[in-house]
């Protein structure tokens, strides 16, 4: 587990140094002008491979937890947060039904297998409270081509329709499925000015033609 955590040290510094302050920006727009509004102010939340830390950092909650296989998040995190270091396909150091919300961004296609996957779900299952919500981003295949596969560590690929599929395999209802939302990444350097981004998010007709990753929201609805 500690030489895959430096991998992944290694892997972000490759890809965001330079590019923090602009990331962090961008979610907080992202956060501001749309997943608050979904997530609500009064949950317990999960960030699922936090990374940086840019989404839990940001987004207001009563309780906020951070999961990451990269030991050197627990540094990126803000005070309060509580970091839980460890592989998301092992049983989380978590309560059945302790987590209103799940969320998830660009780390599913890091997961090495379907295995992976399947018990990352059980776990979110199990630890999300009746009616408790997994709200997943991430790059969508379908729309990405080959160009997925410019990344090294990308492993799992998944289109909104097969991970809609997985959720069901699981027992989730499926709430909403947005199949062209972002586009693809921040990691190539580019930063778009952050008006742009603001007004990205009010056109959803724009999203059909930029939008390349998927945002799909799965719903635990029984004990």
């Amino acid at each position: 587990m500690r030489d895959l955590s430096k991998e992944l040290q290694k892997e972000y510094e490759m890809r965001f140094t330079g590019l923090a302050d602009y990331r962090n920006s961008v979610w907080k727009i992202l956060i501001g002008d749309y997943f608050q509004n979904i997530i609500g102010r009064d949950q317990t939340i999960l960030d699922l491979g936090a990374g940086w830390g840019e989404f839990i950092n940001n987004v207001q909650a009563k309780d906020k937890y951070a999961m990451d296989l990269n030991e050197e998040s627990a540094s990126k995190i803000s005070p309060g947060i509580t970091f839980l270091h460890q592989d998301c396909s092992e049983v989380w150091a978590l309560d059945d039904n302790s987590l209103d919300v799940i969320f998830t961004s660009n780390f599913f296609e890091h997961l090495r297998n379907k295995q992976s996957l399947d018990s990352t779900l059980h776990q979110a299952f199990r630890c999300l409270k009746p009616h408790g919500r997994l709200i997943c981003l991430g790059p969508n295949i379908k729309y990405i081509g080959s160009d997925y596969w410019d990344y090294y560590d990308h492993y799992l690929p998944l289109s909104h329709l097969s991970l809609v599929e997985a959720l069901r395999m699981r027992d989730y209802t499926i709430s909403s499925v947005v199949p062209r939302f972002l586009p693809y990444t921040m990691a190539d350097g580019n930063q778009h000015s952050l008006k742009c981004v603001k007004l990205y998010l009010k056109l959803p007709i724009a999203w059909r033609f930029f939008g390349k990753q998927f945002l799909v929201v799965g719903t635990k609805t029984f004990e």
